[in-house]
C-alpha cells in the first residue's frame, strides 16, 4: 500500500480534483478487477476504450482514475484525475511500486526471440534447479516453482501485463524464490509489460517471420525485440543468426555469443554427448541456457553433468506411443519451428511421417502457404485442418495453407475438425509411423468464434491410439 502522492511524485503528470493523499492497494486497467483502493487506467486499446468502464471501476471501489487526454464527463469531487503521457508505461511503473519492486532483489532472465522461449526458459531454470536455486519460470505454459506447475489465476498471455507481473514476482520473492525466468515477447515487450522490471540477462535466440502484420512489419518487429537490449546488465546472443548478429551491431550492453562457430564465446561441441532430447534447435536452446549460467557465474564443469538430464517442456515435442505408433504433439506454429520439428523427425522416421497441422487465425497470413509447403516437403501424408481460427473462417485458413502445396496431391487432405483430423491421422498409421501434431501443444483451449473450447492435442492423440488398439477393425 502507498500513498498516492508516493506513486506519482516522480512522474510525469497532472492532477485534477480529488483528494490525492489517498491510499492505494492496487491497480488495473481492467474494471472488472478493481477493488476498494485501486487505481483504474481509463486506457484506450484498439477495441476498448477504458473510459467507458470508469463508471463502473468507481462503484467497485477505485479511489483515483488515470487518462491519457482530458475526460469531459464530471467526475465525484473526492476522486482524482492523474493525466498520464502513456498509460501502459504509467501502469508498469505503478505496478512495480505497489509490489515494493521485487525484480531489484530477484535475479531476472527475460528470453526473446520468435522461436524457443518457453523451452530455453525450462531448461534455464532446470539447470538452476539442479544447482540448489529456488527457481520461478513464468510464460506461455504458465507459473512453474522449481519445475512444479503452480496454480495461480494469470491471463494465458506469453508476457504477463505490468499489473499481474509485479504481484506475481512478490508473490514469488515470499516462496523463497531467487531466481525468476521470463519469456519476453515482442508484444510484450513493445507494450511496456517489462518496463520496470529490472532484468539481469536477456537472451535472443532467433528472428523469424512470425507477428510481423500484428507489429506493422518486419522493421517494427524487430525493434520491438531490441528493446530488451536496453532492459539487461548483459545480453546472451545467437551468433549463428545472421538477423540476431545484425540487431547486436545497435546493444549497449555487454554480449555473449553462443553458437556453432569457433568466434562463438560459448560453442555448440561443449554439449557432445550431454543431452538426450533430439533436433539441433533443441542443443542451440540448450546451449543458451548453459551460456545464461556462465553469465550468471557458473562454471562449465559445474553446468555440463545436469545438461543430460534436461527435459522439454509440456507441448514441445511431447511423445505419446502406443502399438509401435509414436505421436509427438509440438507446439510448432511459425515456419521455422515447423521445419525444425519435421526435418528432426524425418531423421527418427523409419516409416511414414504424418503431419496434422493448421494456422491460427487474425496472425500472420503470409506464413501459412509457407507452413504448407514445408509440411508436403518432408512428410508422407499431411492433413490440414483447424488450429485456432478465432474470427476468421476456418476454411479459408486452410485454403491459404493449401497454396503452398502448388497444385493437387493425393497425399494432401484438409478435415476441418481438429478431433477427427488426429484420429484420421493416427487411424492411418502403421507400426513404425510418426504421427506429428504441430500447432497448439499444451494448449487446453481452442479459441474459436465462439469463444475458448475445451480442446487438448495431446489428450485426443492419447485417446486416439487407445481406441485404435482396441477397435474390432484395427
Amino acid at each position: 500500500m502507498l500513498n498516492l502522492t508516493e506513486l506519482i511524485k516522480d512522474w510525469p503528470c497532472t492532477v485534477s480534483g480529488g483528494e490525492f493523499r489517498v491510499a492505494v492497494t492496487g491497480i488495473t486497467e481492467n474494471s472488472t478487477r478493481v477493488k476498494k483502493g485501486f487505481i483504474f487506467v481509463a486506457r484506450k486499446g484498439s477495441r476498448n476504450d477504458g473510459a467507458l468502464y470508469i463508471d463502473e471501476a468507481l462503484e467497485r471501489g477505485a479511489v483515483a482514475i488515470v487518462i491519457e487526454s482530458l475526460y469531459s464527463k464530471e467526475m465525484p469531487a473526492e476522486i482524482p484525475v492523474i493525466t498520464v503521457p502513456d498509460c501502459r508505461r504509467f501502469i508498469a511503473h505503478a505496478s512495480a511500486r505497489l509490489a515494493g519492486n521485487p525484480a531489484s532483489r530477484l535475479q531476472v532472465i527475460a528470453v526473446t526471440g520468435t522461436n524457443g522461449k518457453t523451452t530455453v526458459t525450462h531448461f534455464i531454470g532446470q539447470l538452476l534447479s539442479h544447482l540448489g536455486e529456488r527457481t520461478a519460470v513464468i510464460g506461455t505454459t504458465g507459473l512453474f516453482i522449481d519445475g512444479v506447475r503452480t496454480d495461480v489465476e494469470l491471463p494465458q498471455m506469453t508476457t504477463l501485463p505490468a499489473e499481474y507481473l509485479h504481484p506475481l514476482l512478490k508473490a514469488c520473492e515470499q516462496q523463497a524464490v531467487t531466481h525468476v525466468i521470463l519469456e519476453a515477447s515482442s508484444l510484450g515487450l513493445s507494450s511496456h509489460r517489462l518496463d520496470a522490471c529490472e532484468i539481469d540477462v536477456g537472451v535472443l535466440l532467433n528472428i523469424g517471420t512470425d507477428h510481423y502484420e500484428e507489429h506493422g512489419g518486419k522493421s517494427c518487429y524487430i525493434q520491438a525485440k531490441k528493446k530488451l537490449f536496453q532492459m539487461v546488465d548483459t545480453m546472451v546472443i545467437n551468433s549463428d543468426d545472421l538477423e540476431c548478429m545484425e540487431m547486436a551491431k545497435d546493444c549497449p550492453a555487454p554480449i555473449v555469443y553462443f553458437g556453432t562457430d569457433l568466434s562463438a564465446d560459448v560453442q555448440l561441441s561443449i554439449l557432445d554427448s550431454q543431452l538426450m532430447i533430439p533436433g539441433h534447435y533443441n542443443r542451440m536452446n540448450a546451449l543458451a541456457a548453459v551460456s545464461v549460467l556462465l553469465v550468471m557465474g557458473y562454471r562449465l564443469e559445474e553446468v555440463l553433468p545436469y545438461c543430460a538430464l534436461l527435459r522439454l517442456p509440456e507441448g514441445r515435442l511431447q511423445r505419446v506411443e502406443r502399438d509401435g505408433v509414436t505421436v509427438y504433439i509440438d507446439y510448432a506454429h511459425t515456419p521455422d519451428a515447423l521445419h525444425a520439428v519435421l526435418h528432426t523427425l524425418s531423421h527418427l522416421c523409419y516409416g511414414r511421417l504424418i503431419t496434422v497441422f493448421g494456422c491460427g487465425g487474425e496472425r500472420d497470413k503470409g506464413k501459412r502457404a509457407e507452413m504448407g509447403e514445408l509440411a508436403v516437403l518432408y512428410s508422407s501424408s499431411v492433413i490440414v485442418t483447424s488450429d485456432n481460427p478465432r474470427n476468421e473462417d476456418p476454411a479459408a485458413i486452410i485454403q491459404d495453407i493449401m497454396e503452398g502445396f502448388g497444385g493437387d496431391c493425393s497425399a494432401i487432405e484438409a478435415v476441418l475438425d481438429r478431433k477427427y483430423a488426429i484420429r484420421k491421422a493416427i487411424f492411418s498409421a502403421a507400426p513404425g509411423d510418426i504421427v506429428l501434431i504441430a500447432g497448439k501443444g499444451h494448449e487446453k483451449t481452442q479459441h474459436t468464434s465462439e469463444g475458448l473450447l475445451p480442446f487438448s492435442d495431446y489428450d485426443e492423440a492419447a485417446q486416439a491410439l487407445l481406441e485404435k488398439t482396441t477397435s474390432p477393425q484395427s
